[in-house]
């Protein structure tokens, strides 16, 4: 019988678990069952709920695999409600507050420095979070030019002196403050925008976003400036403008797993058919490069995927969920022992790359054969089901047939079972679970996934608090540790997709 002791740490852990798996999948969008501001409601009450109730927790989840959106609102309650933290808590709080600064993207951390000067956040370790964040920038006058208004935002508020003269930073200041003033610009950013007022030629060596303006402008045909553009385009910016038979540039294998399954589901069948040993063989290399150290290690590994119409997500977030499943069902893959993976689609289909979100969710049935033995007679190792949860044909079977199998066929535990749900439920402040006795965990970018199956563990409710505290605090060491290294590393990778 549980003490109340131990009852408040489970509750605590709980509570720990359920802002996890929220602030991993939930980024205020709308989703396929719930409103955008549905979800914006029960986000504001977890994060205010969390952060009064466990600061610490709150503060730590910075080191966790959560989204971007969800960081930077930690980072703005943190630094809206210091005075509730002590001077330790608050020399924490600095050093997980800049390592994530370093790790989001630029145009979402100018978008926070606007939100924190709404706030009227104006105190000197907020000034020096944001004053040591600039400095960091590899290129202020890309950052200039691309950001403009925010990086114009951030020098108002912390008071950042630029001082007269050719120093670069006083170029900025000046192509901030006082735009015309100068007759040129010695960094070539800062004066290809001042030429391409009036010069054709100078669009070209602006960032693609910023050049688009201008282009528009001088009414050049989209075709003539798509070709003089390419050389500067990122990655994903050529993905977008650039069908499959006109991107000998773009180096599919490269991109982020999850990210090219988005864009493969993107593609009309007839493309992806005629393309499939190009497609198939980046969306295995991403996966093998996502897997890392894990991979092979997993041993007998079925998965259940969902590709029901429900995994066609929302308007905000296009086919999400699908592209997760089909992202999961290509690491996977690699993740188990060599020919000791299989795969199954709700819709029955056999073939991933053509799948569409289209049926109902027959997960019950789909976890039966899944958990049927494989070539050899021996159960599988692993079972992981990726999926929102919403099993209704017929509904609740998936939840009827785990409990069975816990209970009656494998006490012992001998297949680990863990369901990961790619869409946030706004009406049970959580993702949507199976089953009691199933771990769950939120996931928003497949790559996530063997850290994920270590924190759903968490949820089979065998731990308590001091356990999930103790791994938060591995992960927050770690964070910390390598924060140096990854800084280094993203800005060479940004300087790279500028050249």
């Amino acid at each position: 019988m549980r003490t109340p002791e131990n009852s408040a740490d489970l509750i605590a852990a709980e509570d720990v678990l359920l802002f996890a798996n929220a602030a991993i999948t939930a980024t205020g969008q709308r989703e396929f069952r719930s409103g955008a501001l549905d979800q914006q409601l029960s986000l504001d009450f977890l994060h205010t709920y969390v952060r009064v109730n466990y600061r610490r927790v709150y503060a730590a989840c910075l080191a966790l695999d959560i989204n971007d959106h969800n960081a930077a609102r930690i980072v703005l309650g943190l630094l809206e409600t210091a005075g509730e933290a002590g001077a330790e808590e608050r020399r924490t709080e600095g050093r997980l507050i800049a390592a994530r600064l370093a790790r989001l993207p630029p145009q979402r951390v100018y978008r926070l420095f606007g939100e924190v000067r709404r706030a009227g956040i104006n105190n000197r370790r907020t000034r020096a979070i944001m004053r040591d964040w600039l400095a960091a920038r590899p290129d202020l006058g890309h950052d200039a030019v691309k950001y403009r208004s925010g990086v114009k935002t951030a020098a108002r508020h912390v008071h950042l002196r630029c001082p007269q003269g050719a120093e670069p930073l006083a170029e900025v200041g000046a192509f901030l403050f006082r735009p015309g003033k100068l007759p040129r610009y010695e960094h070539p950013l800062l004066d290809a925008w001042r030429r391409a007022h009036y010069e054709q030629g100078a669009v070209a060596e602006l960032p693609f976003t910023v050049a688009e303006g201008f282009a528009a402008r001088h009414g050049m045909k989209r075709e003539t400036f798509l070709k003089r553009a390419a050389p500067r385009m990122t990655r994903l910016e050529r993905l977008r403008t650039h069908a499959v038979a006109q991107r000998p540039d773009v180096d599919l294998a490269a991109m982020p797993l999850t990210r090219l399954a988005l864009y493969v589901l993107s593609l009309p069948f007839e493309q992806r058919a005629a393309h499939r040993t190009e497609l198939t063989g980046a969306l295995r290399t991403a996966a093998r490069r996502a897997a890392g150290k894990h991979a092979g290690s997993w041993g007998r590994v079925h998965a259940v995927l969902d590709d029901s119409f429900s995994s066609s997500g929302s308007g905000q977030k296009r086919r999400r969920p699908l592209a997760v499943a089909l992202a999961c069902h290509h690491l996977l893959e690699v993740l188990a022992a060599p020919g000791a993976y299989r795969g199954l689609w709700t819709s029955g289909r056999g073939d991933a790359l053509l799948v569409r979100p289209w049926g109902p969710t027959p997960l019950g049935m789909r976890v039966l054969d899944a958990l049927e033995p494989g070539p050899g007679g021996a159960a599988p190792d692993r079972l992981v089901i990726v999926s929102d949860g919403w099993d209704n044909a017929p509904a609740g079977l998936a939840g009827e047939v785990l409990r069975v199998w816990r209970a009656r066929l494998d006490p012992g535990r001998r297949t680990a079972v863990v369901h990961v749900n790619p869409v946030y439920d706004a009406d049970g402040f959580d993702v949507r679970r199976l089953a009691a006795g199933v771990p769950t965990a939120g996931i928003r970018d497949a790559e996530d996934l063997p850290a994920l199956v270590e924190i759903a563990r968490f949820a089979e409710g065998r731990t308590g608090a001091a356990e999930l505290h103790a791994y938060l605090d591995r992960r927050v060491a770690l964070f910390l540790g390598e924060r140096d290294t990854e800084k280094e590393t993203e800005n060479e990778t940004e300087k790279g997709t500028m050249s």
